[in-house]
């Protein structure tokens, strides 16, 4: 039986697709306000032999490294692995590693029979595994583990404290992604040691803590299923201006917060679409910001608009 051509792997469009990933999800992977213990941490990632990998296998790794929580900086291939005295766990997905480079061919016309050359380009790819997929392998490829350096209280810490400490919110610290859950209510953070300023890690969890006041036993906001969606990139919209909100209160300047360009694309998409959008998203990022300061106030806060507006039947569809 004549076997069957296995398909080519587009390893482009591979590495492509998970730098679009995390782009989209607002996190450029070589930047974001916290320290990464894993593949994000700053640090190049390494060939076994200790030589740093270069161009886009940096960024590839970093990313891989980061959607996959590994911690140690080096990555090899199976054989390399054997070869340390180590074995790569069974089931483990490895991931590629790309050679970019090209040669010149000499052709010949073959109705002229003169000689010309041809840069030919090609890429070309191995598998490699992170030392955390690998058993064996001496002390040194592991990551130690994480020192809890604390960080110098903010100059605003009073301020931040006041704001925050009241909110009965279920904050959890650890990883290296920061979000609120919707499904189980609670709010995720990467370690505040990781933060570069304790500034950076409350401007990051005063956005969350917007998102957390929009759960339906809360205010109740349409939260989006995906990326992309009409309702996510809204509440995203309302969270940075609830956000904005919090952080003037205790005296932080919002850029702190890393927006990506992505996120903004779909913000101008809502508010061509719809003129009264940002109002709306003002509306309640304002009811956002109340709910949230009225758990220090002895007494309500009253919004300036008479009454809050529905959001579009456009938001309400997505």
């Amino acid at each position: 039986m004549p076997g069957h051509n296995k398909p080519s792997r587009d390893v482009a469009a591979e590495i492509t697709n998970l730098i679009i990933e995390k782009l989209e999800a607002g996190v450029a992977p070589w930047n974001r306000p916290w320290r990464s213990r894993g593949g994000s941490g700053g640090l190049r990632p390494l060939r076994h032999c200790g030589t740093p990998y270069t161009g886009i296998n940096t960024l590839y790794l970093w990313a891989l490294g980061d959607v996959r929580g590994y911690c140690s900086r080096f990555w090899m291939t199976f054989r390399q692995a054997e070869e340390l005295g180590a074995h790569v766990r069974k089931g483990e997905r490895g991931a590629v590693s790309v050679y970019y480079s090209s040669f010149k061919k000499t052709e010949t016309n073959i109705v002229t029979g003169q000689e010309s050359e041809k840069n030919i380009r090609f890429l070309r790819h191995y598998i490699v595994f992170n030392a955390d997929q690998i058993d064996g392998l001496p002390a040194y490829f592991y990551a130690p583990p994480p020192i809890e350096t604390p960080i110098s209280p903010s100059e605003r810490q009073a301020a931040i404290d006041a704001f925050v400490d009241p909110i009965p919110a279920d904050v959890r610290h650890g990883g290296n992604e920061a979000f609120f859950s919707p499904t189980f209510d609670y709010i995720q953070m990467p370690s505040p040691s990781a933060f570069r300023s304790m500034d950076h890690y409350a401007s990051t969890r005063l956005h969350e803590t917007v998102h957390w006041s929009g759960h339906a036993s809360r205010l109740g906001r349409k939260f989006g299923k995906r990326f992309g969606d009409k309702a996510y990139a809204f509440e995203e919209l309302v969270a940075e201006i609830g956000a904005g909100l919090a952080c003037a209160e205790v005296g932080l300047p919002n850029e702190l917060h890393d927006n990506h360009a992505s996120y903004v694309a779909h913000w101008l998409g809502i508010l061509r679409a719809d003129k009264t959008a940002i109002i709306h998203a003002a509306s309640k990022a304002e009811q956002a910001y109340n709910y949230l300061r009225a758990f220090g106030e002895p007494a309500a806060i009253v919004t300036d608009e008479a009454e809050d507006l529905e959001v579009p039947a456009l938001l309400e569809a997505a």
